[in-house]
């Protein structure tokens, strides 16, 4: 595995909001091309493609609030065919490594509907901690760098 983030470019768009997740699992995360218009217009917002070598394999964003300054990964997905092959732990570890690189040893966020155990069980075997709130309908999750 070759992982590395890709900024979303006028080259590599489209690709990117082709990537679907299986049908189950739709409603646990915003659709990419959702994703990339938000962070068009709301301030703070750093869409990123992951890549495995030169192939596209998923999406990440991360985002730093406008009115606390805190830290948080809001979007991860791994395109369908790419799951089940450790991709997501890899994108996640790599997103760590790159916002401790420009921030230091600060609290990051992240959170997952409670219906997605899958993302619950990853996130909390990677170090992350329930946090005992909710963001809408969602389970935050904290870690330190």
């Amino acid at each position: 595995m070759n992982l590395k983030f890709e900024k979303v470019t006028s080259e590599n768009w489209e690709e990117c909001i082709g990537l679907q997740v299986h049908e189950d699992q739709a409603g646990f995360v915003a659709s990419n091309a959702y994703s990339l218009v938000q962070a068009q217009f709301i301030g703070g917002l750093y869409p990123l493609c992951i890549y495995d070598g030169e192939q596209m394999v998923g999406f990440a964003m991360w985002e730093e609030d406008q009115e606390d300054h805190s830290l948080g990964m809001c979007r991860l997905m791994i395109d369908k065919q790419y799951q089940n092959q450790g991709y997501g732990r890899a994108a996640v570890v790599k997103l760590l490594d790159l916002v401790r690189s420009q921030y230091g040893k600060v609290p990051f966020y992240t959170s997952f509907e409670p219906e997605n155990t899958v993302a619950g069980d990853l996130y909390m075997s990677l170090g992350f901690e329930k946090t005992g709130d909710l963001l809408g309908d969602e389970i935050v999750l904290k870690i330190h760098l």
